[in-house]
């Protein structure tokens, strides 16, 4: 087998489904399987696995246990050449991971390899590449320095060596990730990716990012930006730096300072309210498109095939929300839609009852059930 795509899971049922069709999409001519692990979700997620997707293969936990020994699990029972560690609030592309192989197969020494990510409102994040967080930067991070080096200074859509890569997309081969011993169990949540990351440069391995290819990764479903995000991820650092770096008074005192006290003071990040004069559905289905307009309604939606030249028309497009029916317009061509930033966005996932989108990547996005009202994710 080629490749076993792991997807953990949290609590984010509808994201979850979403993301397991594009890759099903992604993996329609390949030699693969999926992996999901549920990290006893208090939300409908197994039923639904277990109802929708009965084919894969699925972990059910009975207890939270975190994001390193979770996914450690599935990688374990992983088949594949190749393992991809992928956040279940993301969207690839149909040729995300026949490109990424490709690409692993014509470089030496591979280690694990990240690709673009850009956020539910198509801006790109920057964590998809990232330097070492040694002490220095650790402490200018933490600090809130401009320019603290904790990024990669590769373009964002350049190929190139790098040294950390994010956990929401991680592609690597299994006897890479076996060799350095898998994530870290001693992280609970965050942190994990830079410490693989770190283990396989150490132990001989390139990390690449492709630039290349694009995936969503709503990032807000499973990252919310509060004081309980900021304590855990500076927590996560500190580890970090423990386990890595030679110990130097100066810089521990700073990172245990910086870990204990930024906590206090980072401010919580809420939902903001978003004006939407219109919603522009792209499809050619006018039966999908009377269930999106009883959606919106009594919002302005038209229904269009040929959204550039609607758009060229189109003033204020901020306030406009692109509804892209996945039936119609491919993944590849919605996420690149999205990187042109038009306005706000959702997606209608094939085979569903629902659409989706998220309009910030530090806040909780938006799930609309078909034929019924509003609904949070």
């Amino acid at each position: 087998m080629q490749l076993s795509v792991i997807i953990l899971n949290y609590n984010v049922r509808y994201f979850l489904e979403a993301c397991i069709r594009s890759v099903q999409a992604a993996i329609a001519e390949m030699d693969a399987e999926i992996i999901v692990v549920d990290n006893n979700s208090p939300d409908d997620s197994c039923d639904m696995m277990q109802r929708t997707f009965p084919e894969i293969q699925l972990i059910e936990n009975i207890e939270n246990v975190g994001f390193a020994k979770a996914n450690n699990q599935a990688v374990k029972l992983a088949k594949g050449e190749y393992v991809c560690i992928l956040n279940p609030d993301t969207i690839v592309a149909e040729d995300t991971f026949t490109q990424l192989i490709k690409f692993a197969q014509s470089k030496k020494n591979v280690g694990a390899i990240g690709c673009k990510l850009i956020d539910g409102s198509g801006k790109f994040l920057p964590e998809s590449k990232r330097n070492i967080p040694t002490a220095m930067v650790s402490v200018k991070k933490i600090m809130g320095t401009k320019n603290s080096g904790y990024y990669s200074s590769l373009e964002e859509n350049e190929i190139g060596k790098v040294d950390i890569l994010v956990g929401a997309f991680m592609m690597m081969k299994k006897s890479v990730y076996d060799q350095v011993g898998g994530f870290d169990e001693d992280y609970f949540m965050y942190g994990e990716d830079i410490d693989l990351s770190y283990k396989i440069k150490k132990a001989g391995f390139q990390n690449y990012y492709y630039g290349k290819t694009t995936v969503i990764h709503y990032k807000g479903e499973s990252t919310l930006k509060d004081k309980t995000y900021a304590k855990r991820f500076y927590g996560a650092m500190q580890l970090f730096y423990k386990k890595h770096f030679q110990r130097n008074l100066v810089y521990d005192v700073a990172v245990t300072l910086g870990a204990r006290l930024i906590p206090l003071v980072a401010p919580s990040e809420k939902n903001t309210q978003k004006e939407v004069h219109k919603c522009v559905f792209v499809s050619d289905s006018v039966e999908r498109f009377q269930q999106i307009s009883n959606l919106y309604h009594p919002i302005n939606c038209v229904r269009v095939e040929n959204l550039g030249h609607f758009l060229s028309q189109l003033k204020g497009k901020k306030k406009v929300e692109i509804l892209l029916d996945t039936h119609f317009v491919n993944l590849k061509d919605s996420i690149q839609i999205f990187e042109k930033q038009f306005g706000y966005y959702k997606i209608y996932p094939k085979s569903s009852t629902f659409i989706l989108g998220s309009d910030s990547s530090k806040s909780r996005g938006e799930v609309l059930l078909l034929n019924e009202s509003k609904n949070g994710s």
